[in-house]
């Protein structure tokens, strides 16, 4: 899919990074687009979902810009968060909402988060293709996801155990996830992942895993399913209507496992990180989110 066709700009951009580097290396992909002298720098760090796009943002940007350098880092929702709130960075990535406590420690620091939407995008619910179950609710998810259900043959599979696949607690995936499928969405709900689920550090190794295990069951950001596995259709509620997980769902508001992704600054952006923003949320930026496998935002 899409991640294949930018799979090369990752690669090239990490050898750039380690050549100019001279040693070391990163688990998460970075790039950084080079400026001559007297140009302006944009640091951007935080969303495993959202690191593809913003390299092909960068990249893309330097062509339009070339007086501006644009490093992106991955490293998880969280990450970027607080790297923002330490002043390392420009622009915090996220793919999911601040937290009350994170907002407030903004606050502590003297400026307000501005959290503002570039893209949209489902999380897809994934199995092995063998696997015969092809629908699911929210609650069984919520069931499955705290080990209430184990097995295939509860929700109408065969009889096998079911291994659970999460992304780490410092993704905003994770996060999401957890607050609106485990926790259907109930403020006052304290279920929590099963302690058996498997912790997978990228989107990649959750698909990975997948096409392995004919027992896994996992969830990607909709960029980053890919053809080798089976997308589950989602209802929001037993009896429901069970929905694919598609730009138009989407857009429709008929998905029930959908979010805005996130890029988030210090305070009303002003200068270079405005004007990347603004490009960002425009024809060119969002023609790069659709080709991607996410979703543009509504109008672009």
């Amino acid at each position: 899919m899409c991640k294949r066709r930018f799979g090369g700009l990752i690669l090239i951009s990490l050898v750039i990074l380690l050549v100019a580097g001279g040693c070391g290396s990163t688990s998460t992909p970075s790039a950084a687009t080079a400026a001559p002298a007297g140009g302006q720098s944009i640091e951007n760090k935080g969303s495993d979902t959202l690191v593809n796009l913003a390299l092909a943002w960068a990249e893309a940007y330097a062509k339009v810009k070339p007086n501006v350098r644009i490093s992106v880092t991955g490293g998880g929702s969280g990450t970027g968060i607080a790297a923002l709130l330490n002043g390392t960075v420009d622009i915090a990535n996220a793919s999911r909402s601040l937290s009350e406590e994170e907002k407030a420690a903004a606050k502590a620091e003297g400026f307000e988060a501005n959290q503002i939407t570039v893209a949209m995008d489902a999380i897809a619910v994934i199995v092995n293709p063998s696997n015969p179950v092809s629908d699911l609710t929210i609650q069984q998810l919520s069931d499955i996801y705290t080990g209430r259900i184990t097995n295939w043959k509860q929700v109408g599979g065969e009889d096998r155990p079911i291994v659970l696949l999460s992304r780490e607690s410092n993704s905003g995936t994770y996060v999401y996830f957890l607050e609106n499928v485990v926790r259907q969405g109930r403020a006052d709900s304290t279920d929590l992942f099963s302690p058996n689920a498997l912790l997978m550090p990228s989107s990649e190794g959750i698909s990975n895993e997948i096409r392995q295990n004919p027992n896994a069951i996992g969830y990607d950001g909709l960029g980053y399913v890919t053809p080798d596995v089976k997308v589950i259709r989602v209802a929001a509620k037993p009896g429901g209507e069970y929905v694919m997980p598609t730009a138009d769902t989407v857009v429709q508001g008929k998905y029930p496992i959908a979010r805005g992704l996130y890029m988030v600054t210090r305070g009303q952006p002003t200068g270079a990180v405005a004007d990347y923003l603004q490009w960002i949320k425009g024809p060119e930026g969002q023609a790069i989110v659709r080709q991607l496998g996410f979703v543009p935002l509504q109008g672009q």
